[in-house]
């Protein structure tokens, strides 16, 4: 359980000259199974990475074969794999990738543990899998650090930034248009002139009739 490694799609083979030989098959490789070679041994479990050899996990007899050797040991934390500061900070860069206090030393996690989503208020995530951070780190694990500082990572990176300002661009556009639009169709229009209306302002005043009987008839 635990192996897999982070999605190496966006990773540049050419770029493995900036990270030592050993770290993408660790990455990649399962722990906490059962040895092939000391089944039936009371402490078979493959917890143990040999740097040198780069050959899969080992359990603590198969050591033996390995004197010398730049070794590391793997641990658990949630059903995730995880390593201590003191160890892997002697062999690698692990600036910018969150640590975790986990039985009173300090850890790293070896690959991504996405969240379904960011929890309320959280400012800062993981540049790969979106995980919350402190604000201070720009990585949640080793893995996520290998994808994030590649080179196509970060050209895919901000091509994604490009189009979704390009996106934001032409909703306010289109957003603006339709709030004058709205604008318009609310402005009451002046109404034609109706017949009756027409004649009312057409009519002058009439000039006085006199009645048969002498009367004055005036027209307002």
């Amino acid at each position: 359980m635990g192996g897999g490694g982070p999605d190496f799609d966006d990773y540049d083979d050419k770029e493995d000259i900036k990270w030592p030989p050993w770290l993408r098959p660790l990455l990649q490789t399962s722990f906490f199974v059962q040895c092939k070679h000391h089944a039936d041994a009371h402490k078979s479990e493959c917890n143990m990475y040999c740097l040198d050899c780069m050959n899969g996990a080992l359990c603590s007899l198969c050591l033996s074969f390995h004197k010398d050797h730049r070794a590391i040991q793997i641990r658990r934390s949630s059903y995730h794999d995880v390593i201590r500061v003191s160890e892997i900070q002697k062999f690698l860069d692990i600036s910018g990738i969150q640590t975790y206090i986990i039985n009173s030393a300090r850890i790293v996690f070896l690959n991504e543990r996405p969240q379904p989503r960011p929890g309320k208020g959280i400012t800062n995530t993981c540049q790969v899998c979106e995980r919350s951070l402190l604000d201070s780190f720009s990585f949640c694990s080793l893995g996520c650090k290998v994808v994030g500082t590649s080179k196509n990572f970060r050209k895919k990176k901000m091509l994604e930034e490009t189009d979704q300002g390009s996106d934001a661009e032409s909703l306010n556009r289109a957003n603006n248009g339709s709030t004058k639009s709205k604008l318009q169709s609310f402005t009451p229009s002046t109404p034609p002139p109706t017949s009756v209306s027409y004649r009312t302002a057409k009519r002058r005043k009439g000039v006085p009739h006199r009645a048969p009987m002498g009367g004055l008839i005036l027209e307002y």
